[in-house]
């Protein structure tokens, strides 16, 4: 017998179940008191930098540890959703910042590298942190942000790919993506340094430069592969010319 709340029942023809009102709730209110925790998570970084403790970040998001660890599993859980958040806004930032429609592929490289180190420079302890983290003690747990690259690079792929009429093929775009965030990680790392004493070691606008001009060679490099030229003065949509 169920409680009278209780509206989720099991169907045996296929038909939808309904959905238990109090378990949405309870999975939006867990979801609210996660993403809470990496807020407070970014805030104690920018505070203690890499070396930053669960109970930091526990006492920034004024909760004690025990609630932190009823939310995320392990060290390794909250890691993982930093990552998440650090992805969801580059998404975010980077396609707001271009005309994917009007901007040429020399322009959209740019300001995709412009919006990137700004993000960079607003958190630069959280970079630290992905790349330094001791929150992340065994190999096969860092592959979480190679994960999440993954899932960047194949969305990106798709999206460009729908702009090149099937000129270069989903998979083609991909490898180059992943190409340029491991190569963009890798030149993070070198800007700012695991120390957060440490002032970069570029002005921002030349590393801008750097990663832009990284990043079309990589580019050009895939298409010339693939038979294929890049006019950078051209929008995407007109850059692609078969040689």
């Amino acid at each position: 017998m169920r409680h009278g709340g209780q509206q989720r029942s099991d169907r045996a023809d296929g038909a939808p179940k309904r959905v238990d009102a109090r378990t949405e709730r309870w999975r939006a209110h867990r979801l609210k008191v996660r993403a809470d925790f990496v807020d407070a998570a970014f805030r104690a970084l920018g505070k203690f930098g890499p070396e930053v403790s669960m109970g930091d970040i526990a006492k920034e998001a004024g909760a004690a540890k025990p609630k932190l660890y009823r939310h995320f599993e392990d060290k390794t859980d909250l890691y993982n959703a930093i990552v998440d958040r650090v992805r969801d806004m580059l998404w975010d930032r980077i396609t707001t910042d271009i005309d994917l429609t009007h901007d040429s592929a020399r322009q959209l490289v740019r300001r995709g590298a412009a919006a990137y180190v700004q993000v960079v420079t607003e958190h630069p302890n959280v970079f630290r942190f992905m790349l330094h983290s001791h929150f992340t003690q065994q190999a096969d747990e860092s592959e979480r942000a190679l994960q999440s690259a993954r899932q960047s690079a194949r969305r990106a792929a798709e999206l460009f790919a729908g702009l090149l009429d099937d000129r270069i093929e989903v998979a083609g775009i991909e490898l180059v993506t992943y190409s340029i965030f491991g190569a963009v990680a890798s030149a993070t790392d070198w800007w700012i340094g695991a120390s957060r004493v440490r002032e970069p070691a570029l002005p921002v606008a030349d590393f801008v430069d750097y990663l832009a001009a990284s990043i079309s060679a990589l580019a050009e490099t895939n298409a010339r592969l693939n038979g294929i030229t890049i006019d950078a003065d051209l929008p995407l949509h007109q850059a692609f010319k078969a040689e």
